[in-house]
């Protein structure tokens, strides 16, 4: 298979340079950047050749009792038939949502109508004290944990250190591994994770919006420790160095590998702070960031709540992307069921669809799709050593959303 995986590699180079985001990371061999970035083929080119590789992966037995070798042969199966689709979506086919994450990610969210979400704002409206809107007092809770911007770092940097600490008392670290944090502005995402080889991270955080405490923990675990920068180094120490397989020296990030990374990322804020150790941890960050911590605990049990409304931004992308309402609908519908706010919030998450379209599912249902597999392996809350070690496993193997879903 490694001819099919070079092979593989530098047609997503080369797609690289026709669609813009679609490498996340790369840091195989330079002549194979090179040799995409002089190439110039069209989109039909690339489409064929990924439909000759898949022929060819067909064409290859592997023995049954070779488990590793089959995901692998099923990892670049299925990475190829994605870029076939994108390919196909840059040609102009139009596909819809459901279609659409399907064809890129191996996986569909379920439906959801406004009565499903009508039960938790009304827990929530019993959470929060006051009279009014919903909207309005949620925000009036949010702007009590803004982290004042003179603090942002302090406060982000104790719950990075927080997180590897955690983290590194579990999962095998490099004395290498690190990474970089930027502040920057002018991004449709909150914060981002460029993995840019031998173990090494750099992560920017967007400070367009107020950033509150819950997300200093969040961003932290998802980005760094034991989320996107675990994953990546994981998959490079164990898959690139450690079997010599190059296709996992470049991530496509319109791929099923991306509903794997995403949900580790999101599940492992669970592995890294179960039950009421977050809250305890962030009433420290709370009183470093000069926030009266009285408040963590109610502020946490509202955000356990609002997190049962991460499906309204599903619902809201899906009916915004198939043409049902426009981009203002799309910005009410987030900030009533999903009560997103401030307003620009909402506007920002919709110019997140825009970017990235389906890739919104990759979030809650990875998380859940990874929740599940560890805890039908054994990994569940009451056994935290067995779920640290299911995780580790399965950011280190060249797993995807149809192994997610296998039974044990």
């Amino acid at each position: 298979m490694n001819p099919i995986a070079e092979s593989y590699v530098k047609l997503v180079l080369e797609l690289g340079e026709r669609d813009a985001g679609y490498v996340d990371a790369y840091y195989g061999p330079q002549a194979w950047k090179d040799e995409a970035v002089a190439r110039h083929r069209q989109l039909a080119d690339l489409h064929a050749e990924a439909i000759g590789l898949i022929a060819r992966l067909d064409a290859i037995d592997v023995a049954r009792d070779q488990e590793i070798l089959r995901l692998r042969k099923s990892y670049l199966r299925r990475q190829l038939d994605a870029y076939a689709s994108r390919v196909e979506m840059l040609q102009g086919e139009h596909l819809s949502f459901d279609e659409e994450s399907n064809a890129l990610y191996d996986a569909v969210a379920p439906r959801h109508t406004e009565a499903d979400f009508e039960a938790t704002l009304r827990e929530l409206d019993g959470l929060l004290p006051g009279s009014g809107e919903l909207q309005a007092r949620i925000e009036a809770l949010r702007q009590e944990f803004v982290i004042p911007t003179a603090k942002l770092e302090a406060v982000f940097g104790a719950a990075i250190e927080e997180c590897r600490k955690r983290t590194k008392a579990h999962v095998a670290l490099p004395d290498k591994e690190r990474f970089t944090v930027e502040y920057v502005t002018g991004q449709p995402w909150s914060a981002y994770n460029w993995y840019k080889g031998d173990d090494r991270s750099v992560i920017q955080v967007n400070t367009d919006l107020p950033v509150t405490l819950d997300r200093a923990v969040d961003l932290a675990c998802h980005e760094g420790y034991p989320g996107h920068h675990v994953y990546n180094l994981s998959l490079e120490e164990a898959l690139v160095r450690g079997r010599g397989w190059q296709e996992f020296s470049v991530y496509a990030l319109f791929s099923p590998q991306s509903l794997v990374a995403e949900g580790t990322a999101n599940f492992g804020i669970e592995v890294a702070f179960p039950g009421e150790e977050r809250t305890a941890f962030e009433k420290q960050l709370a009183a470093l960031a000069g926030i009266d911590p009285a408040g963590v605990e109610n502020y946490a049990r509202v955000q356990h709540e609002l997190q049962k409304l991460s499906y309204a931004g599903n619902e809201a992308a899906r009916r915004y992307l198939d043409g049902q309402i426009d981009a203002k609908a799309a910005a009410d519908w987030l900030e009533r069921y999903a009560l997103t706010s401030p307003r620009a919030r909402a506007e920002q998450r919709v110019r997140f669809f825009d970017t990235y379209r389906a890739y919104v599912i990759n979030y809650n249902l990875g998380q859940d799709l990874v929740r599940a597999y560890v805890e039908a392996r054994g990994g569940t809350a009451q056994n935290p050593e067995r779920r640290w070690q299911v995780f580790a496993d399965l950011l280190a193997s060249p797993r995807l959303p149809a192994d997610l879903k296998a039974t044990p």
